[in-house]
């Protein structure tokens, strides 16, 4: 079972190029400064690096396209919105 930091990490790692690219560039010190366990820390040493960068970035493109389809507006806002028109 892993702890809510290294969750939180893993999200981090998806959705922040920057934690990401220290990450690939200095896992030991990234993981670290996240605050995780010297196991979590070895757990993420196994990682595969390609497929985590190739991960990340379609993540994050999803996320941009899904950000400028809705205009920001949160799942509620458009719940609320489609209930209104008819």
């Amino acid at each position: 079972m892993s702890s809510p930091q290294f969750e939180a990490f893993l999200t981090r790692l998806y959705i922040d190029a920057d934690v990401c690219a220290r990450f690939l560039a200095d896992p030991d010190s990234e993981s670290a400064r996240a605050g995780l366990s010297p196991e979590e820390c070895a757990e993420l040493n196994q990682i595969d690096r390609t497929g985590l960068a190739f991960a990340a970035e379609s993540c994050r493109r999803k996320l941009a396209h899904r950000r400028q389809s809705t205009g920001h507006r949160s799942l509620w806002q458009r719940l609320i919105q489609s209930r209104r028109d008819p």
